[in-house]
């Protein structure tokens, strides 16, 4: 009996080394790394409306906790649920991953044939009038205090209340469109096309003419022969699209629109409704982003009202956030705005009057998230402790007093509840995949409901952590470094320096494995460094760390990456003469600059889906960052990447996505020309059927090709 004892536990251990032994395929990096081999994340998580319960989805299971404990109990799972489906002869779900708690005792979901309730008292499945032929089309957008929704179909406008559907707009085609998305670059705080009023009695809608905007050609190649198929593209100094505001009234199916007098390229954002549903707000941005107006209009008219406030900046003013209507109070509201230099929360009373500035600081607000249930206190996350870190806070609208409410040195993302009591703590840090609490927003107490296991526990893995360089200001840049399995000091390695470093993007966070990639790991298994470094141009640095490299794209950027490499360089472990450089996107661009505006530092670079003449990428984005062609004639020829091509020194990879909407192939192809007209060989790899990225199964394809070129060149 003991020898079998023994033999088993020998059997088990030697599986257990065997398995902390695992090594990563190119699949696995690529395409589990941010599911099965990602931290585990609870879907459907939030609380209940109306109850002391919070409630979440893992392992096809829902359940239910009590935000005063944190304790949780499994109540339904995907089984149980199919088998009710079964019974009503209803399509069954292949996975549970999403439902929306109508009360305590009801949640709706969605199979194919669309949503449904099921009721925990009964035990049964109730119909609902929203059926999946309507939820598959364009922009559904769901009205929560009626159950109203909108669609978009052959670039009109629907509505569908209490199971009738209205046509709202008639108008739509190729060039007048109606999509029910943003019409605008997201970047100004845009996700959709269509905005609620806070009763549900009046929608808002952009409507957008892009007729003076030129097509541009997508050509389809999985057709014989090949087809175009035109897009509105508006390239940096063309014709841009004209968009304007119509407001529908549900009661009386009338629709007005809203007079926006002024320039018709002027960018329309920010939309709110004030909580009568009376006027509707709108920041008005002229075409040259310097000056914003946030203007008031009537909403049974249409006709403008008055300017509520004016903000200025010589380079460009960006707003993200509609303004937020204090709880309780309407005479006032909250805005954001980074005036001071970084982004901060401001209280007005409906005149536009600043009432006072509520927080202040070398820090940035990052989000707005409600109200405590008097309208005392709004909610934030702000990296007030460090750049790189994110915590939840309260301030007093009275005192102005701070309060943080989450502890623990890393990435807290909240979740508050309807009376602003608890939150739900999504927590993580460099080396912790992610915890979940909840917290009392008073006394701060916390409690743990649920703690993910590292997904890569048995697995061999190189070690990682961030740290700070100093750039040629002496500011502190972020970095992070992934050093290979098996590290020995006394050897000398390889590095590739993965790169972003574009407007919108932060990507060395104080979150699980640095904020980095499972394919770094990947890479540390064929003996590389992998290093990141954001430099100026990113986010949440404040306004003259971002602004940086206005008129300028690509040189502070430079610098500051090259001052990364110079940090590497000093590093015995690196080998200073086999350092490559990957990237996509702003990072392609990025990737293509450092290999030729500063030839010769890196051996190898991979650059993917790269704006290479900014002249061709889109207005709101280029000309936001870089004004027009025509008034930054020096700028945009300085980093016009087409000017370095017989700089280039070292092997460069460049890929690009055949159907490319966003950085469009004509950039890449245009490099390749001017390659063949220098004399300069380049590799170069297309994606048929992929657009900006290369998603699905072919981006194990695309990574194992880079990773291939490195090992190959590097």
């Amino acid at each position: 009996m003991k020898k079998t004892t023994l033999l088993f536990s020998i059997f088990i251990l030697s599986n257990c080394a065997i398995a902390q032994d695992k090594l990563l395929t190119i699949q696995e990096a690529v395409l589990k790394g941010r599911t099965t081999l990602a931290p585990t994340r609870l879907q459907s998580l939030g609380f209940v409306p109306g109850h002391d319960q919070f409630s979440y989805i893992t392992n096809n299971t829902i359940f239910t906790g009590d935000k005063k404990t944190g304790k949780a109990v499994s109540l339904l799972s995907l089984n149980d649920l199919n088998s009710k489906l079964k019974a009503g002869n209803k399509d069954t779900l292949t996975s549970l991953s999403n439902v929306t708690w109508k009360n305590l005792s009801q949640f709706y979901f969605s199979n194919k044939k669309g949503e449904m309730i099921y009721d925990i008292d009964k035990k049964a499945i109730l119909e609902t009038d929203k059926k999946s032929d309507d939820a598959s089309l364009e922009a559904y957008d769901k009205e929560p205090t009626t159950g109203a929704y909108t669609y978009c179909k052959d670039f009109n406008l629907y509505v569908v209340k209490d199971g009738k559907e209205t046509q709202v707009t008639t108008d739509g085609s190729y060039e007048i469109v109606y999509t029910g998305k943003n019409v605008h670059q997201n970047e100004f705080g845009i996700n959709g096309g269509t905005f609620w009023s806070p009763k549900g009695n009046f929608l808002a809608f952009y409507r957008m003419d892009q007729s003076p905007v030129t097509d541009y050609p997508i050509i389809d190649w999985s057709v014989r022969p090949a087809k175009n198929v035109n897009v509105k593209y508006p390239m940096a100094g063309n014709n841009s699209h004209f968009v304007t505001l119509g407001i529908y009234d549900l009661k009386t199916n009338k629709t007005i629109y809203v007079k926006t007098e002024g320039d018709k390229e002027q960018y329309l954002t920010n939309v709110a409704w004030s909580p009568d549903e009376k006027h509707v707000y709108i920041a008005v941005l002229s075409r040259t982003q310097n000056d914003m107006k946030l203007n008031e209009y009537d909403a049974a008219t249409g006709n403008f009202v008055r300017t509520l406030f004016e903000e200025h900046d010589d380079k460009y003013t960006e707003p993200l956030h509609p303004m937020l209507f204090v709880k309780n109070n309407p005479s006032q509201f909250i805005w954001q705005s980074r005036k001071d230099g970084y982004t901060h929360l401001y209280l007005y009373n409906v005149n536009g009057s600043l009432i006072k500035q509520l927080t202040k600081g070398k820090w940035e607000v990052k989000a707005e998230n409600g109200f405590d249930e008097k309208g005392e206190r709004i909610f934030f996350h702000a990296n007030e402790q460090s750049p790189v870190n994110q915590d939840f806070y309260s301030v007093n609208l009275k005192s102005g007093e701070v309060k943080r409410i989450t502890d623990g040195n890393g990435f807290h993302t909240c979740i508050l509840d309807e009376k602003g009591e608890y939150v739900i703590d999504n927590f993580s840090a460099s080396t912790i995949p992610r915890n979940y609490y909840v917290i009392n927003t008073v006394t701060k107490k916390s409690n743990m409901f649920y703690n993910a296991d590292s997904p890569i526990k048995d697995y061999k893995t190189g070690s990682w952590n961030l740290f700070t360089i100093k750039n040629s200001e002496g500011t502190d840049l972020y970095c992070r470094i992934f050093k290979p399995v098996n590290f020995d000091s006394t050897r000398k390695y390889p590095v590739v320096v993965y790169l972003y470093n574009g407007p919108h993007s932060q990507m060395v966070t104080n979150t699980w494995m640095a904020g980095g990639e499972l394919w770094y790991q990947y890479m540390a298994e064929k003996g590389f460094i992998i290093f990141t470094l954001d430099g100026r141009g990113t986010s949440y640095r404040g306004k003259a760390f971002e602004q940086a490299t206005h008129r300028h794209l690509g040189d502070k950027e430079m610098e500051d990456q090259l001052k990364g490499v110079e940090y590497l360089k000093s590093l015995p472990y690196v080998d200073a003469s086999r350092i490559g450089v990957h990237g996509w996107s702003f990072g392609g661009f990025m990737t293509t600059t450092l290999m030729t505006r500063s030839p010769g530092t890196f051996k190898v670079g991979a650059a993917g889906g790269p704006v290479i003449d900014w002249s061709y990428y889109e207005i709101m984005y280029t000309e936001r960052y870089m004004d027009s062609p025509q008034d930054n004639k020096d700028g945009y020829d300085k980093n016009n990447l087409l000017n370095y091509v017989d700089k280039l020194k070292g092997k460069l990879l460049m890929i690009h996505g055949a159907q490319d909407p966003v950085v469009v192939l004509q950039h890449s192809v245009l490099y390749q020309k001017k390659a063949i007209d220098k004399g300069i060989l380049l590799d170069y790899y297309l994606y048929p059927g992929h657009e900006h990225n290369v998603l699905g199964k072919d981006r194990a394809h695309l990574m194992e090709k880079i990773t291939n070129y490195f090992i190959e060149n590097l």
